[in-house]
This record gives C-alpha cells, structure tokens and sequence, in this order.
C-alpha cells in the first residue's frame, strides 16, 4: 500500500513556467476526458483537462452527430445526461413540436457546436473544481514524464500560444488521447496494428476482405501486421443554397487519385454484398444507361453524394457525412495514416493536412471533372459546407477522426469473444466488475487502398454483437499505479473495434473519474480500488452496468436488478420482476444468496429479489 496526499489547486506562474497541481490531470478534451472530469467533480475532487486544441470535445464536436449505438439504454450514465441536454437545446431554442427537435432523435443526432456547447455547459456548471486548459499539447517522450516508486508525479505540456513548457502535478493521471500518448511515455505496454487471427481466434482479425454484409473473400489469410484501420473527416454538409460554403478545389489537388471514381459511377460497381450477383454484362449495361442520362441500376449501389459518403441527416438539415463503406473511394484515406499512433505532432499535423486537401479534393471532384456524368455532378453540387459550423477553420471539421491508436495491455485485455453472446439469444461473457454496459458491432474500417481483383479494401468490416459489460481492467495498467486508462483501453484490433465507440469512451471516461477519486479518498492504487464501491457510486450517477430490456434507470428497481444481475441472479435480458416466480428460480437463487426461503407462495420475482437484495446487503455490513 502507498499514499496518496489529496491535492487543494496550487498554482504557480512565472515569466517562463507554470506549476499546478490537481487531484486528477487528465490529458485529453474529447468525452472520455470531459467525463472523467465530471465524475471526479460530483466527488469532490479537482480536475485539470489540457486539450491540445482550441477547442474540446473530440469527434462529437467535429462532425460525429449521428451517435453510434446500437441499443439505445445499453449505455447511460453522464452519456445519457449528454443525450438529456441535447435535446433540452433544441426544445429551448425552436419548440418541443419543431422538426429540429424531431431531427436530433432524442439526442443521439446533434449538429457539431450543439456537441461543443452542451460539453462546455457541463463543465461550467462545476466552477473552480474543474479547469480546462486549451492549447496545451502532451509529447509522448518519456522526459515529459515524472515517475518515482510505479507513481507519476507529474508531467510536462507546452502552452502552444507562448511556446512555455508548464508541469502539472496530481494524484491520478488520466489518459483521454485517441492516440496513448500519457500512457506510453510512462511506458505502458501497448498494441498498434492488427493481431493475426490464430492469437485469440477472432471474426476479422488479421488480413481479410470481404464484400460488405457478406462473407470472407479470397485473399483473406488471418495473418497479423501493423496495419492501421484508415482515418477521415466527419464532414458537416447542408444542401440549402443560402447556408452553405462552396467546396473549392483545394491546394495540392491531385485528380490522378479520385479517376477511379469515374469508372465507379459508369459501371456501379461497389463494395456491398449484392455484387455477388452482378455480372460484367450487367456492368456494361449500366454505363451505356447512365451515359444517356440515366441513374445507376446496379443492386447495392448509391447515386450522387451517396456513392461518396454515407449520411445522416442532423438538425437544420446538415449531415453527419462518413466514409461510404460501400464504396472502393470515400473520405478515409488507408495505409498513409498507418505512422499516426506513435508519431510526434508534427507528422501528424502535416497528415492532417494532406487528409484535409483529399477530402476536399474529392469532392471537388465530384463537382466538377468533366469524365463524371453530369446528371452525377449536379447531384453532388447541391452539398456545400455548412457555413455555420467551424468558423474559425474555414467551415471543415478541427480534428481527424482517430479510430484506432495505442491499445494498451490492461488488467484485462477485451477480444471479440468479450462481445459475442456465448449461444444463441443469450448474453456475452458476464463480467463482474462491470463499468458501464455497451453495444455496437466489431467494425473496423479498411487498412489498404484499393488493389486489384479484392471485393473490398483489406479490413473493412463489421460484425452484429450483444448487449455486452466492460470490466473495470480495460482502463487499469498492469504497472503504474495511478493511471487510468478510459479512451485508448486495452483490447485487441477487434475487440477494442467496439469499444472505440463516443458513448462507451465517454462511459469509461466516467469510470476513470470514479475510481480515480476513490483511489484518492482510500489512499490506494488504481489497480486496488474496490469494485463494489466503484460500482455503487456508478449505479448512484446513473451508470448502466448491466443491460436488462424491461429495468431502465428510471425504475425504482435499477440499482437493485443491478447488483443482483451481476451476481447472477438474472441471466436473461428481462428481469420480469412482476412474473410469479417459480420453484426453480426460487431454488436457484436460495443457492445464490445462500438465504433460506421460508415461502414462494403469491410472490413475484420481484418481492423475492427485493428480499434476497436486502438481505444480502444486511449480511455483509
């Protein structure tokens, strides 16, 4: 055991140097970051952010409005509180019966400086506790790092306004980079790339390509690299004339790279399952359609600025606008962001950059190159730049859309099996130290531009999962002692291919900011902060641990269906609390509570639980 010495603000300024010191310093602005916070706040605890840019709020804020979730109530919390506000936003300022309010989807669908307002909103509500610094960059060099005895003491960042360097001190760190960069200067073992598939036998890993929705193709041999699922732009676009900015052609613009978009639109061709089905004939037959005006017929096929991005719409009719995955050619750009991860800032500045002028450059091209049909282009030309969204950057989105960097090697390392069901219609694994509880699919974006014969970029994938929980030791490191780990966790490519989801980033941004405060308050390490506690305080703010269909947070039963779910008492995804219950169940959960049941007679699975919940409690105070 070791102390922790709970830290009051100090700060120190001189010509030169700054000098502070916090309970939590978390490194990184976007919703891990701002959760964490947040969370240590509501306990008491003081928390600096130093965000690299001018601007917080990660992706949510840059483009990523159409919130990526597959089971709405799987994951809560303050990700939920966020949802709350958003819509809170949009009934404020236009009417509870506008269509702005209809288009935000109860929150999940929000324009980028909603996202940054409502994020800025939470903070301030928690005056002197939290401070954020803007404009402070973390070089991942083990000599911006200060360690002593498996502790960091405190760490280095450069106000990039005035070039000082300035140290910050606390009692836990937080690492919120989509990139690990705290993490691996402190020397954190991590992963970057993909793990071949005989490692952890799963569904994707390693070299694959298949059609998408379809399944694995030749050429797919499983085996492991260092490849880097591609990066892009969320790009926020609005098809009202007197709201946008026209995309112009960038510097550098280079047409040689988007010419294989011509022969995309003539023939059809992409990248979705119904391909199998498609024959040359067909393809040529298409051309000769859309040469006299026509639109493409080709099953699976998208037309216009569909064919380039896939979109959802937001409020005030502007789009979320992602890479289109059924597309050979979209707005991620593979294999030239392979060095990100564990780069220094200035190549990945320089890579921004090139990114910037390629997605410009691509639609630009749309526009404008005369070998396009022109029934295409003018589908294209509708879609501008959302004059009202970053006006400070020329209306383009601040921040590349980092999927994947380090994955750190945790207390436990999350792989696909930790998100399938064990059988069919049942739960994944059950983790008992569960977090948060969360759902998406394993998806992971191509790795390699377009080669010749391949139904799909190698890599680009996604495959359905459940309703799965998070174990605490995603976010904890083997080694040092006072270090979270909440955005670059640790898991394999495929695993952590769900987890990188904003709404279990934020989830386990929340988590970090709980365990870091009772860490604080029992002067113990992270690694030995006890789950029950953590937990408890969890369910207290809302945290969903484990999903049940018919429980939500609303209940009066939550907290309690939630323990008992992560005994085991509650195996299925319905508590059923008002069915009668049976001698079975009754039988089971005797054993589980090893509590003597005097009588089932006229109970309810609820009555019965509600006993055993008590009970339970009783006997271990």
């Amino acid at each position: 055991m070791f102390k922790y010495y709970i830290l009051m603000v100090v700060c120190v300024i001189t010509a030169t140097h700054t000098y502070a010191q916090y309970d939590l310093v978390i490194v990184g602005g976007n919703p891990g970051g701002i959760m964490a916070a947040i969370a240590a706040a509501r306990s008491g605890k003081t928390a600096v952010i130093l965000e690299r840019t001018a601007h917080i709020g990660g992706l949510p804020a840059n483009g990523l409005g159409a919130t990526d979730i597959a089971t709405r109530g799987a994951t809560t919390g303050l990700f939920m509180e966020f949802l709350t506000r958003v819509k809170s936003h949009y009934v404020k300022k236009f009417g509870k019966a506008s269509m702005q309010v209809k288009m935000c989807s109860d929150g999940y669908h929000f324009e980028p400086a909603v996202a940054e307002l409502v994020f800025e909103q939470m903070l301030q509500e928690h005056g002197d506790r939290i401070k954020v610094l803007k404009m402070r960059q973390f070089d991942a060099e083990p000599q911006h790092v200060s360690i002593t005895d498996g502790l960091i003491k405190r760490i280095q960042v450069t106000n990039r306004q005035t070039g000082a360097l300035e140290t910050y001190a606390g009692a836990v760190f937080i690492d919120a980079t989509y990139e690990g960069d705290l993490g691996a200067a402190a020397g954190v073992p991590f992963r970057v790339g993909r793990e071949a598939k005989k490692e952890f036998n799963e569904p994707g890993a390693g070299r694959i390509y298949k059609y998408w929705g379809g399944p694995e193709e030749a050429g797919s041999t499983g085996q492991g690299d260092n490849a880097v699922q591609a990066y892009n732009y969320r790009v926020c676009l609005t098809s009202e004339p007197g709201k946008q900015v026209a995309i112009e052609k960038p510097e550098r613009y280079n047409r040689n790279e988007y010419l294989s978009l011509i022969g995309d639109v003539l023939t059809g061709r992409n990248t979705g399952v119904e391909m199998e089905k498609v024959t040359g004939q067909m393809l040529e037959d298409n051309r000769n359609i859309i040469l006299k005006g026509g639109r493409s017929d080709i099953p699976g096929d998208k037309w216009g600025l569909a064919k380039l991005v896939n979109t959802v719409m937001l409020p005030n009719n502007k789009t979320d606008a992602n890479n289109q995955h059924q597309a050979f050619i979209s707005t991620d750009l593979p294999e030239e962001n392979w060095p990100w991860p564990t780069s220094g800032w200035d190549w990945r500045d320089a890579f921004a950059q090139r990114l910037k002028n390629y997605t410009l450059g691509l639609f630009y091209f749309a526009q404008h190159d005369a070998e396009l049909p022109e029934s295409f282009r003018k589908e294209v030309l509708k879609w501008g730049l959302a004059k009202d969204e970053y006006t400070d950057n020329r209306n383009f989105p601040r921040q590349v859309y980092v999927r994947e960097g380090r994955r750190f090697e945790g207390l436990y390392f999350f792989t696909a099996k930790d998100a399938l069901p064990v059988a069919p219609g049942k739960r994944p694994p059950l983790h008992t130290g569960s977090i948060t509880s969360s759902h998406y699919a394993l998806d992971s974006h191509g790795v390699r531009k377009r080669e010749p014969g391949k139904v799909h970029l190698d890599g680009f994938l996604s495959y359905d999962t459940e309703v799965y929980t998070v174990p605490y030791g995603v976010i904890v490191p083997k080694v040092i002692r006072n270090l979270l780990l909440p955005v670059p966790v640790s898991g394999s490519h495929i695993g952590f291919s769900t987890l990188r989801m904003e709404p279990c980033w934020m989830a386990m941004g929340q988590a970090s900011g709980v365990a870091a405060a009772l860490a604080i308050e029992q002067k113990i390490a992270v690694q030995d902060v006890p789950l029950g506690a953590l937990q408890d305080r969890l369910l207290e703010q809302g945290q969903t641990l484990i999903y049940y269909q018919d429980v939500p947070v609303s209940s009066p039963d939550f907290k309690m269906v939630q323990s008992m779910g992560l005994k085991g008492f509650l195996p299925g995804w319905k508590a059923d609390l008002s069915l009668a219950l049976d001698q079975q169940t009754a039988s089971s959960w005797a054993q589980l509570s090893g509590l003597k049941l005097e009588t089932i007679q006229g109970k309810s699975r609820g009555d019965m639980l509600r006993f055993l919940y008590h009970g339970m409690k009783k006997g271990n105070q």
